[in-house]
């Protein structure tokens, strides 16, 4: 089990390793905050068909073999960059690290589970999900120190230091044994959902983990523009230590046991999630590097809840036979999140400042979690009666 959550970690790094490079791939190629919202969305744009494809068929094909090909594939991403001098071959890498980390997700937990003796199987899923978390952190953390404290060849460099963590977890899959189902078969690529759970699908668990992915994938594409630009400082580590914090302290805290009633849990988390936002928004207006910090930090709390309880109901309200289907509808509503808002956001930044095009993206989230806070009432009671018989 240890050995496949470090390949979980390191592939994790490499899907967010990017994010930090933003501002240095905007000053090299001249790029725009909408291009630059375009290079991070493209990546998901290409991760989620690519992830229900994988996830529907990749025990047929054998998963070790696709958990292969996925970390080759992002090896051939890494490569791209690091030899890239044109725009299109950042787009191109983008659409194979997409490729690539949608196929891994597809079948990572099923393998892990693979390798885990029956009664840690609990385990092994929690360890997954904040370890993911953690690598997604750590990537851009990595690439931010790499290029703040080694000034050698900055477009190049990290990248063949991610290049080394790869071919790490290449070499330490090919230490686990197969474990394949001969008996597995092709599943149907199928996405809905149960018509007796719609409303409160919709309504406590896709529009929360939208609105999760929404903000957090503003902090991947636009925070390290932000740090630069609004508030003045150039130290590029700074956005990767954020995003560090945002992810990683948000995995931590799904340790964290209070409150334990999901529904509690949910609401505190959403308002966590607004509140750390304009929190970011007030840091750019008062130029305050440690109210940016607090804002993370909130919103980082949020983000961890946030996924845990979605995730839980998603798992959790529908029946066996119904539960992939549901599943897999929770991470469209999430990349759904990573794909149009950021867009959006860059969409806004070609008619007013970058400050202000985040005030209008917070104010529609704002809307999202009073909608959400009230269909709570709502669905505490949908809850405590489906958890009752």
């Amino acid at each position: 089990m240890r050995r496949m959550l470090l390949i979980v970690l390191l592939m994790s790094c490499g899907a967010t390793y990017i994010s930090s490079l933003f501002p240095v791939y905007g000053e090299h190629y001249k790029l725009s905050s909408l291009e630059i919202t375009i290079l991070f969305a493209v990546y998901a744009a290409v991760l989620l068909p690519t992830l229900l494809v994988v996830g529907a068929r990749g025990s047929y094909w054998g998963l070790k073999k696709v958990v292969r090909y996925s970390i080759w594939i992002s090896i051939a991403s890494t490569l791209l960059f690091i030899f890239s001098t044109n725009i299109w071959m950042l787009y191109a890498s983008r659409i194979l690290e997409g490729i690539a980390y949608g196929a891994f997700t597809g079948v990572a937990s099923a393998f892990l589970l693979k390798q885990t003796a029956h009664d840690k199987v609990g385990t092994a899923l929690k360890l997954s999900g904040v370890t993911v978390n953690i690598g997604f952190g750590l990537g851009p953390a990595i690439s931010g120190l790499i290029l703040q404290y080694l000034h050698v060849q900055p477009l190049r460099l990290p990248f063949w230091i991610l290049l080394g963590m790869l071919l790490i977890a290449l070499i330490v899959l090919e230490l686990l044994p197969k474990h394949e189902d001969p008996n597995a078969q092709k599943h149907k690529i199928s996405l809905g959902i149960p018509h007796n759970m719609r409303t409160p699908f919709w309504s406590f668990i896709g529009l929360p983990i939208f609105t999760l992915f929404t903000l957090g994938g503003i902090v991947f594409s636009l925070i390290p523009s932000f740090v630069k630009n609004v508030l003045h400082t150039s130290n590029l580590s700074i956005s990767g230590l954020l995003i560090l914090l945002l992810l990683g302290g948000g995995a931590l805290m799904q340790f964290f046991p209070w409150p334990r009633h999901p529904v509690t849990r949910m609401r505190i988390s959403i308002l966590a999630l607004a509140a750390g936002s304009w929190l970011i928004v007030f840091s750019g207006q008062t130029e305050s590097l440690s109210l940016l910090w607090a804002g993370i930090f909130i919103q980082g709390i949020g983000a961890g809840w946030t996924f845990q309880v979605a995730l839980r109901f998603a798992g959790q309200l529908p029946k066996p036979e119904e539960r992939p289907r549901v599943i897999s509808a929770f991470y469209m509503c999430a990349y759904a999140g990573f794909i149009a808002p950021p867009v959006a956001v860059g969409v806004l930044t070609l008619f007013f400042s970058l400050n202000v095009s985040l005030v209008i993206i917070n104010l529609f989230a704002a809307l999202i979690v009073i909608y959400v806070l009230i269909y709570s009432v709502s669905f505490q009671r949908y809850y405590a009666k489906l958890t009752s018989q």
